[in-house]
């Protein structure tokens, strides 16, 4: 059911600057902000692990997909407006994790009546979308993976960086530098905008608690198994930054194109680890192209 959130209509949802509609979903376990646009075929997108990261990460994507698809993108619970609803779920160290995450999928799949879409997740959120392939092969059509997560590797530097993330500006700044080859993503405001917004109460708590060390156990966690990735019959679309620094590319999608089984991989040059951002025209046109093929 949907729950009203600031400024929001009497039916609880509230367009936002961009003109994308957002609402609060209530299921069993979870409250989840979703943010959706457009109409067609529907296409739910779930965004990565990185500090102060939500759904909105996917507002330019959601824009020029739009006009062709019914384009969804969910808060993960602990991030941006999602929380957890009290119960056995949200107890204890495994309050977050690749079960919660990828139940909290499945009941807002259920809640929206979504028996047939593609989902495209980014880093945490290819492991997650990974998942709910393997969970529901009846309902998910397509996969794309964006620098994904998702399969057993060793913990890279650079995610263990960005997991142990602790606020302040000139961690604001590396965590920028960490995730883009291009400067332009690191300009003052952009550090601030990351700061500000790794600063939100709900998703500062939330983080402080999410990956603690040894943190090689949350890769793990995320992992399926070959055995699972084996059984995810969807077409897989893999899509990895040839400078990505938090996931690479040799850790990550070259494994995974021995283990699915309908699988195809599209690499972007001087790209890191933030390909929406950086590459978000050329990301659009591939995706479209392989979320109508026939």
């Amino acid at each position: 059911m949907s729950i009203p959130v600031g400024g929001a209509r009497p039916d609880g949802t509230r367009t936002t600057h961009t003109g994308i509609e957002e609402r609060m979903v209530r299921t069993a376990g979870s409250e989840t902000c979703v943010r959706e646009a457009g109409s067609g075929p529907a296409v739910v997108l779930l965004h990565g692990s990185g500090p102060g990261v939500s759904g909105a990460a996917w507002d330019p994507l959601m824009a020029a997909m739009a006009p062709r698809f019914r384009v969804i993108a969910p808060d993960f619970a602990g991030f941006g407006r999602s929380r957890l609803l009290p119960g056995p779920a949200a107890d204890g160290e495994h309050s977050y994790g690749r079960r919660v995450w990828t139940a909290q999928i499945l009941e807002l799949l259920d809640e929206l009546a979504l028996d047939r879409c593609a989902v495209v997740g980014n880093s945490m959120g290819g492991a997650i979308a990974l998942s709910v392939a393997h969970a529901r092969p009846r309902t998910v059509a397509r996969l794309a993976g964006i620098g994904t997560l998702g399969v057993d590797m060793p913990l890279p530097p650079g995610l263990d960086r960005l997991w142990a993330y602790r606020p302040g500006r000139a961690a604001a700044r590396g965590l920028l530098e960490l995730l883009h080859v291009d400067e332009a993503f690191r300009t003052a405001e952009a550090v601030e905008a990351r700061l500000a917004a790794t600063l939100e109460p709900g998703p500062l708590e939330a983080f402080a608690v999410m990956f603690p060390p040894p943190r090689e156990r949350w890769v793990r966690d995320l992992a399926l198994t070959a055995g699972e990735l084996g059984r995810i019959r969807a077409p897989t679309l893999l899509v990895h930054g040839t400078e990505d620094r938090v996931v690479p590319l040799e850790s990550s999608t070259l494994r995974l194109l021995h283990l699915l089984p309908d699988v195809r991989a599209h690499l972007f040059g001087a790209c890191g680890h933030a390909a929406p951002a950086e590459r978000p025209a050329e990301l659009h046109r591939l995706l479209t192209t392989f979320l109508e093929e026939p």
